[in-house]
């Protein structure tokens, strides 16, 4: 729960920053690894990685004006804070969209690298959650239960009330869809099929944990937040892309998994 690690001269290393660029390198490392087990072009990954780190970033800021809007109407300087105000739908949802465009650009097999990067993306938001830990953002609501955390020197969350972490609790669960989606790669029956169980998994889990997330500014639609009004869409998109892909039929050119 400490943001600020270490300084080398003018130079201070923040957990967040030092969490999620350890998820991209985890990210470029296991989707390389597994290219190269798989037989797919590995050279691609790299560009991948580095087209969909950059549009996620732009789709996670974007999502996130649009979501406080009124306040950064009241205060254009926000546009300019960069170390504050991303939403991870709009990470996804923005990654998503680059590979397809690059896939198309580069004529290669969107689902099929879809399904081969997927699971990284699991990993590298796994690590990514960690570092919301320590930056004390993305907290939870008091809690008196055992598991509560007091924050003590947090710019973010309320300090020394016990919460919910949120954060550790969405790490492990991207840490556990990793894993899943690792092996239902090695079963799936067409491509596509294993981004399609990431929308469904990583929606269903965040609906959930949205009940117990306490940083209320996040904005809503209704009675649910921001993020579970967009989990209905991404879950159902998931399951229309999983069946789809089913009757499609369709595998990689090698007829490996993925």
């Amino acid at each position: 729960m400490l943001n600020e690690l270490f300084s080398i001269g003018p130079f201070t290393i923040y957990g967040y920053g030092l969490m999620i660029a350890i998820g991209v390198l985890a990210a470029y490392v296991t989707g390389e690894y597994r290219a190269k087990k798989y037989g797919y072009d590995v050279n691609q990954i790299f560009y991948f990685v580095i087209f969909c780190v950059l549009g996620g970033f732009l789709g996670s800021k974007l999502l996130y004006f649009i979501t406080d809007i009124k306040n950064i109407l009241n205060n254009p300087e926000l546009i300019l804070n960069l170390a504050d105000g991303w939403v991870v739908y709009g990470g996804i949802i923005g990654g998503i969209l680059t590979a397809v465009i690059y896939s198309r650009k580069k004529k290669l097999d969107f689902l099929a690298y879809f399904d081969l990067i997927i699971p990284s993306v699991a990993l590298a938001q796994g690590f990514g959650r960690v570092g919301c830990f320590l930056a004390g953002c993305c907290y939870g609501r008091e809690t008196h239960s055992p598991i509560g955390i007091a924050f003590q020197h947090s710019d973010y969350a309320p300090n020394g009330v016990p919460l919910v972490p949120t954060q550790l609790i969405s790490s492990g669960l991207n840490f556990l869809h990793f894993f899943v989606l690792i092996m239902a790669a090695k079963r799936k029956k067409a491509d596509g099929q294993i981004g399609a169980l990431y929308l469904i998994l990583y929606s269903i889990g965040r609906f959930i944990l949205e009940y117990y997330r306490g940083d209320l500014i996040r904005g809503s639609v209704g009675i649910l937040s921001t993020s579970q009004f967009i989990s209905i869409f991404t879950v159902i998109a998931g399951v229309l892309l999983f069946i789809w892909c089913s009757r499609r039929g369709k595998i990689s050119p090698d007829g490996k998994a993925a």
